[in-house]
Order: structure tokens, then sequence, then C-alpha cells
């Protein structure tokens, strides 16, 4: 502390460079243990006390395997499965980001048509048909869920390919149809992770 007189400028003897410096390393050993370590400790605690399932990444098993989240999307191989939307990323978690193209880019209106005739060669429909979910990529690259419009329209191939009623199968796409957040946030939805796997558990219906 510096104490200003009239005549001179002195330096108070109650306060040093020693005091100043346990001063300084005091406050940072309470900035990084208390809000770097503690409130980070205690946040994942309650984290995985209140919400385990959530906390952990939503982590989808079966027979003792992980398979994927419930919160991210991923591409199924095989004609007898629903298929997620299109990935700028690859489904990559570490390369997650959109195409960031603008709507006026002629690549990206390429791209969109010739998904769009793709998906319609797949599902055996006109393409006008195909909802823009099914051919537009998400921001984030890994959305997990499609609308219902976009499931029901894959009912047909799926039922085909694995020998099922088609009626059967579009009955488990509006038992796996969630609401809006709340009833009020987004649309409705299909996680299609869950979708598939509800279709790989449940016994076989056949025509």
């Amino acid at each position: 502390m510096v104490v200003i007189d009239s005549t001179s400028v002195r330096v108070h003897p109650g306060i040093g460079s020693g005091h100043l410096l346990r001063g300084a390393l005091g406050l940072s050993l309470v900035t990084l243990l208390g809000f770097g370590l503690a409130y980070s400790l205690v946040g994942v605690g309650l984290g995985r006390l209140l919400f385990p399932h959530t906390a952990s990444g939503s982590l989808v098993e079966r027979d003792g395997r992980v398979v994927g989240s419930t919160l991210v999307a991923q591409p199924f191989v095989g004609e007898g499965y629903f298929q997620s939307r299109p990935s700028a990323a690859g489904y990559d978690l570490m390369a997650l980001a959109g195409s960031n193209q603008a709507r006026t880019n002629p690549e990206l209106r390429a791209r969109i048509d010739a998904a769009r005739e793709a998906v319609a060669a797949r599902e055996g429909v006109p393409s006008a048909r195909v909802p823009g979910d099914l051919v537009t990529q998400s921001g984030g690259a890994i959305d997990p869920h499609i609308s219902p419009e976009a499931a029901l329209l894959q009912v047909t191939r799926v039922a085909r390919v694995r020998g099922l009623d088609p009626g059967a199968v579009a009955a488990q796409v509006r038992a796996h149809a969630e609401a809006p957040q709340w009833g009020l946030f987004g649309q409705e939805r299909v996680n299609v992770l869950e979708l598939n796997l509800a279709l790989d558990a449940a016994p076989p219906v056949v025509r």
C-alpha cells in the first residue's frame, strides 16, 4: 500500500511483496481447486446421480455391447433398416459440422437433387414424395431423428426385405414417434436407432 503525504511518498511497512505473493497464490488456488475442480466434480456427480443415463451419453447396449447412442445418428448397413439423415461429416463425432453451403449455392442444389433421386429410387416412389429431411444435412451432422413422414416412406422397403407385414412395421414407426419437447418445442420425430433396434428385437410377423 502506498501512502502519499504532502512531503514524501513512502511504502506502508505493513504490506510487502511477500504478502502480495501469498494473496495472489491463495486466490489462484481457490480459483483452480474451487471453481476448476470442485465445481466440475460436483456438477458431474449430480448429473450422474440425477440423470445417470443421459450423463453417460445415452448409450444403448445390446447383449453387453454398446451399439450406439440415442443422441447420435449413425449409418445403417442393409436394406432392412431405416436410414438416418445425410451427414456432412460422415457421422464422424470428431468432425461435426454442417456443409455451410447457402441455399443459392449450385453445388448444394445439385447434391440435394441427386440425393432426392437416389432416395426415390431406393424407396420406389416419385421424387416429389421424398421428405426434405432425407436429403438435407442437419447443422450438427449427427441428428438422430427423422420425421414420421420420412420413416413411413421407408416402411415398404423395410417390410419387404424383412418379410414383414407393412402394417406391423408402420405400427412400430407410430409407436416410436416422439411428441414435441414438453408439447411446445420442435416437431414430432422418430429416433432411427431405437426404431431399428425395436425391429431387430421384435418377433417376426410374417405376411
